[in-house]
């Protein structure tokens, strides 16, 4: 099989031949070849075979009405009580909702609702508890504003009493794995999706991660995943992948995957990226509260969005959405 990493640029002076990627305003004219067992090799963008330059160029649906020609903003809201960075912060519905209501005034795109953590180590919650913690809350958002709400869970029945209370996406760490009636809901009340990829359960993964090539083995996953959700009823067009940074990756892991982020438009469809306060920018960044993760966080993102990725997942709204202006008006 062959793998295609698109050596993305920007600016509006663009030589001749170079193709747009995913149809917006970044660029390339050669890309890097990949292979299982082959050297990497640098050719033009117009030696690509056919349905590969297809599907890296051709313009990304809009997903729950997000455009995705330019980068948008997910804002994380955890109703946990363990979640690494802010467990406990929103665990109540008040304070959850004043928090959604403020990622609405500082620009995020849409609101992520969680019930369930999955840092490192972290137990299973009883589905009747998380849908105690997600659906009022998201019902009470969707009373007060028309942005898209994603759901954060691995469980169908939790879906379904969310889509039932307003939200318009189900986004799955587990890529579609953990439930097999998660899909069926999906397909059924026509939701778009977001499949992220993790090497094991919350609990374990992060014990002894382990792959041939991470890049390679994480596109497959999410390649097949597609496929799957494709043969159920679910569109490409409704569908977003994550290649799930820190879900059962080492730091070398990780930091592969962002250096070749732009391997995945390959996949036909949207990138979303969650780095927001994660370890890994505390142990480089010398950070050891994940509250202070923020500059890191957006660093990675930024340098993401130059890869093309179409939206970032994020606990620092108002300080990501300042960084992506200033970045849009000076890195074009």
């Amino acid at each position: 099989m062959i793998y295609a990493r698109p050596l993305v640029q920007s600016g509006a002076a663009r030589p001749d031949g170079a193709l747009a990627l995913t149809g917006g305003p970044l660029w390339f004219t050669h890309a890097e070849l990949l292979g299982r067992g082959e050297a990497p090799r640098v050719v033009p963008a117009d030696a690509l075979p056919q349905d590969l330059r297809q599907r890296l160029t051709s313009a990304r649906a809009p997903v729950a009405g997000m455009d995705m020609g330019q980068p948008q903003i997910m804002g994380i809201l955890n109703t946990t009580p363990d979640s690494f960075s802010d467990g406990g912060q929103h665990d109540a519905p008040d304070t959850a909702l004043a928090a959604a209501r403020a990622m609405v005034a500082q620009g995020a795109s849409i609101v992520d609702v969680g019930g369930e953590s999955t840092r490192p180590g972290a137990d299973y919650i009883a589905i009747d508890d998380e849908i105690a913690r997600t659906a009022p809350v998201i019902a009470a958002l969707r009373g007060l504003s028309d942005i898209p709400v994603s759901i954060d869970t691995r469980k169908a029945p939790v879906a379904r009493a969310a889509l039932d209370a307003g939200a318009t996406l189900i986004n799955d760490v587990s890529g579609f794995t953990h439930d097999a009636d998660l899909a069926r809901v999906a397909a059924d009340s026509g939701a778009p999706v977001c499949i992220m990829h993790a090497q094991g359960d919350p609990a374990t993964m992060q014990q002894n991660p382990h792959y041939d090539d991470v890049c390679l083995d994480v596109y497959d996953f999410l390649a097949d995943r597609i496929a799957a959700l494709e043969a159920m009823g679910i569109a490409r067009a409704r569908i977003i992948a994550d290649p799930g940074i820190g879900f059962g990756k080492t730091l070398d892991h990780n930091l592969t995957l962002l250096r070749n982020l732009s391997l995945f438009h390959g996949l036909g469809v949207p990138i979303l990226l969650g780095v927001s306060r994660k370890r890994f920018i505390g142990q480089l960044g010398g950070a050891s509260d994940p509250a202070a993760r923020a500059p890191g966080s957006i660093a990675v993102g930024l340098a993401a969005l130059a890869q093309g990725v179409h939206i970032l997942r994020v606990h620092d709204v108002a300080d990501t959405v300042q960084a992506l202006k200033l970045w849009q008006v000076t890195a074009r």
